[in-house]
């Protein structure tokens, strides 16, 4: 089998920032075996992050919820795939039920961590070393090499492209205008509340800046919105009309495309972080109970600020000494410090290009 023609079927990872962090792993292959085809089976709602990577051919969608069994619907799904003669099938997630679809697509190379006791249904079996492969992505991209083989020496970052159209369209759905520099925010995060900088502390960053002329996105899903309207209340009365809750308001193709107008971007740990990274926007990232030595944001624009605790991190959903002082105690200075060096640096690269 030729480079230029092999068939490569990719099971994604559950989450956006996995999925975003994925695509080191499409880039490598692109790199390794350049014309091979990458479909990805991933949660449909993953389709406009995978739509805008252009190594990606097609986005399968998985129609299996995170976490459902469903043995037959997963057979039925490997029995279709037998179509497209796949020649080699690459598991992200370590379930044992995300490689069952290979198995039963006929591909005859899988390969995948050991994971969840997967023998027979994996015969590229790796098992991981995490002192060789600290980081998230290097576990993705090992998986594209052949066992043993050593990591590029210059790892790859993803990044998203955007559709100009359709940001437009956006813009005018929404009623926003970019004559003024645009701040995002994104106070939520999935995990839990270990992960989430105060309401109060946003609101702080974003008074401040829109008392310097700019305005504020603050973008999250559905259940984000309470909390995103209450930054919003933080605010001085005067200064309100320029911050604009979009939570709930975007789907994740328009989040894409307008969050790639922003001059910065504030974000916890989250899904929408490794997107801003992904779109290569200066941004600050709060940390508290997750650490950036794992699944850092890959753009070199980028600020981690942090208190480093003696008790963080600790991969909590809630803290467990009742304080979450690694994100209480952290003020709204060290974010505005951090969005401060980040212009300076901002400015430097637009007068070197």
């Amino acid at each position: 089998m030729s480079k230029q023609s092999l068939k490569i079927l990719v099971i994604g990872p559950s989450w956006v920032g996995d999925m975003v962090m994925a695509q080191t792993l499409f880039m490598t292959l692109a790199e390794q075996y350049p014309g091979c085809v990458i479909d990805v089976l991933a949660p449909a709602w993953s389709r406009p992050l995978l739509e805008r990577m252009p190594q990606v051919r097609c986005a399968i969608d998985m129609p299996l919820g995170h976490g459902a069994l469903q043995l037959s619907v997963r057979r039925k799904l490997g029995l279709e795939l037998r179509e497209e003669s796949y020649d080699w099938a690459i598991t992200l997630p370590n379930s044992l039920k995300s490689a069952l679809v290979a198995t039963w697509a006929r591909i005859p190379r899988r390969s995948g961590w050991r994971g969840e006791m997967r023998y027979g249904l994996l015969n590229d079996l790796r098992v991981l070393d995490k002192q060789r492969y600290p980081l998230m992505i290097e576990r993705f991209i090992a998986l594209g090499l052949d066992a043993g083989a050593a990591m590029p020496a210059v790892l790859p970052s993803p990044r998203l492209e955007i559709d100009p159209a359709q940001r437009e369209l956006a813009l005018d759905q929404l009623g926003l205008q970019v004559e003024s520099p645009i701040l995002v925010l994104c106070p939520g995060a999935e995990f839990g509340e270990a992960k989430r900088w105060p309401e109060k502390s946003y609101a702080e960053v974003a008074t401040e800046k829109l008392s310097q002329g700019w305005q504020v996105w603050i973008l999250g899903s559905e259940k984000d919105r309470d909390g995103c309207e209450r930054i919003r209340g933080e605010l001085p009365v005067a200064l309100q009309a320029e911050c604009k809750n979009l939570a709930g308001e975007t789907a994740l193709a328009q989040a894409v495309d307008l969050m790639s107008l922003a001059s910065a971007v504030v974000s916890n740990d989250s899904g929408l972080m490794h997107i801003a990274a992904a779109l290569h926007r200066p941004l600050a990232v709060v940390y508290g109970s997750t650490s950036a030595e794992f699944t850092p944001p890959l753009n070199s624009n980028h600020e981690v600020v942090s208190l480093a605790l003696d008790c963080s991190p600790c991969f909590k959903r809630d803290c467990p000494l009742g304080h979450t002082h690694c994100l209480k105690q952290l003020p709204a200075s060290r974010v505005l410090a951090a969005l401060d060096r980040l212009a300076v640096i901002e400015q430097g690269a637009e007068v070197q290009s």
